[in-house]
């Protein structure tokens, strides 16, 4: 019984680098997107599929394959992408900096600055026309923590 062990743990051993090397590392195949006018559409191409699709944030293990499922998923998406955590920014930064800039319209190199001021908001709102109520919606996260869905 313990001779045949080794060569058991080695078959076992050869067992997992084949699938570590075959299936793990090859990642997934490229997704259909249904969303096909979508900005996921856009800038999740092939070479970018390939190069992004087997890496994981370090907060959730979010992938590329999550980010984009509502794209992958239904035909009527226009930006057709989510971020699991904070750092699906810049593990997924070949996707989300070239879509996030077309749909702001900004450059690659703007910057935001915060200026929480309220003396320097100026506008006007017509008599004839009153706002009676407005809706900000703010979503924020804890630190190592994922986005909620």
């Amino acid at each position: 019984f313990v001779k045949s062990a080794p060569t058991s743990v080695s078959r076992l051993s050869h067992h997992n680098k084949y699938l570590t090397s075959n299936f793990i590392m090859s990642g997934e195949p490229f997704p259909e997107i249904k969303s096909k006018h979508s900005l996921v559409a856009k800038y999740v191409t092939e070479p970018i599929w390939e190069k992004l699709n087997r890496a994981k944030t370090a907060t959730s293990g979010f992938t590329l394959a999550k980010a984009i499922a509502c794209a992958v998923e239904f035909n009527n998406q226009h930006c057709g992408i989510y971020a699991g955590d904070w750092d699906s920014y810049k593990v997924f930064a070949d996707v989300f900096d070239p879509l996030i800039q077309e749909y702001h319209g900004i450059a690659a190199d703007s910057t935001h600055t915060s200026d929480m001021d309220a003396s320097k908001i100026k506008g006007t709102i017509s008599k004839e026309a009153p706002v009676h109520s407005t809706r900000i919606r703010v979503g924020r996260n804890i630190d190592g923590y994922g986005l909620s869905p």
